[in-house]
């Protein structure tokens, strides 16, 4: 027991790459100028696996976007379909680090962004990630753009339920970007509803939900809202039980992306007072964390550790589940 107690009370990791010790080295070579280990990377890569592809090529455009890493690369191998593509996302972390920075960047840079994307589309064309990066691209857009539908039909044709795709569309419909809250929940319980048994779609509500929760909080403060029904109403309960039901009662193999997705679900959970249940979500998580959704609602690291514990404790409480 004084095991136990030692373990849950630990500090969270926060890893970025999600445990996936090889795109961790990757990143590295990144930041030392060298981009060998990047392709080596994406060149080993299981075919078609593009929850783990995507998950690695975001990072390391991350990774890249300060740095002329990924143009050394298509230098020295112009026929590279891996730098095509890296670079094409490349391109984009750029653009939104200038976003970042309280300035949208102007109209004309955006288009030769997009050119960049599509010229990657045109290389590579059963890969969905080109597509992903015109999807994240177009959000910087004033009003949208105007071919985000067919950028959209375009990933879906070549990968269904593609985890960070939902996710970008997710964000490009939000009232955030170019749409509203209504739109954003609609977009997310039908793709989660959609999207086969054991995915990590059907976390996509509680994203939505999320994502409002920020925006809301950003527009009217915190005094202005009705936080105890924003978290644990009726439709946020029957959200967090569908998304166990759909995802964790069917999950078979852990994807590259579950450590975000499981802690956008332990967040919802503990705010709806569903403990028992994010208690066995934060064992799947073995103290991986990640500071959003967790910054959203207080101190990331001080919000995911106090609800761990207290989630943990309920579980102690309740007779018949130790």
């Amino acid at each position: 027991m004084a095991w136990k107690r030692r373990r849950s009370a630990a500090a969270p990791q926060y890893d970025p790459a999600f445990t996936d010790g090889a795109l961790s080295e990757a990143c590295q070579d990144i930041a030392a100028g060298r981009w060998q280990g990047p392709r080596d990377l994406l060149a080993a890569g299981a075919a078609h696996d593009w929850d783990r592809r995507t998950h690695r090529i975001r990072l390391l455009a991350n990774a890249a976007a300060d740095k002329r890493v990924v143009e050394a690369w298509q230098a020295s191998e112009p026929h590279s379909l891996d730098a095509v593509v890296l670079r094409a996302d490349t391109e984009v972390m750029r653009m939104f680090a200038v976003a970042r920075g309280g300035t949208i960047p102007v109209r004309d840079l955006l288009d030769h962004t997009a050119r960049i994307c599509l010229r990657a589309c045109e290389a590579a064309p059963a890969d969905p990630h080109p597509w992903l990066s015109l999807i994240t691209l177009a959000r910087l857009y004033e009003g949208g753009h105007a071919s985000m539908g067919r950028w959209w039909q375009e990933l879906r044709a070549r990968d269904p339920y593609h985890r960070e795709g939902h996710h970008q569309g997710l964000r490009y419909m939000s009232a955030r970007w170019h749409g509203s809250h209504g739109q954003a929940y609609n977009f997310a319980r039908d793709s989660a509803a959609a999207a086969p048994p054991g995915s990590a779609l059907a976390v996509l509500p509680q994203v939505a939900r999320a994502e409002q929760f920020r925006h809301r909080v950003e527009a009217e403060g915190r005094a202005g809202l009705d936080l105890l029904h924003h978290w644990s109403g009726d439709a946020a309960r029957w959200d967090l039980r569908t998304t166990m039901e759909r995802w964790l009662g069917a999950r078979t193999v852990p994807a590259a992306q579950d450590v975000a997705d499981l802690n956008c679900l332990a967040h919802g959970l503990v705010h709806a007072g569903m403990l028992p249940e994010a208690a066995h979500v934060f064992g799947l998580l073995d103290g991986r964390a990640t500071r959003v959704p967790w910054s959203y609602t207080g101190d990331a690291e001080e919000q995911y550790v106090r609800w761990r514990e207290r989630a943990a404790a309920a579980v102690a409480e309740t007779p018949g589940t130790r």
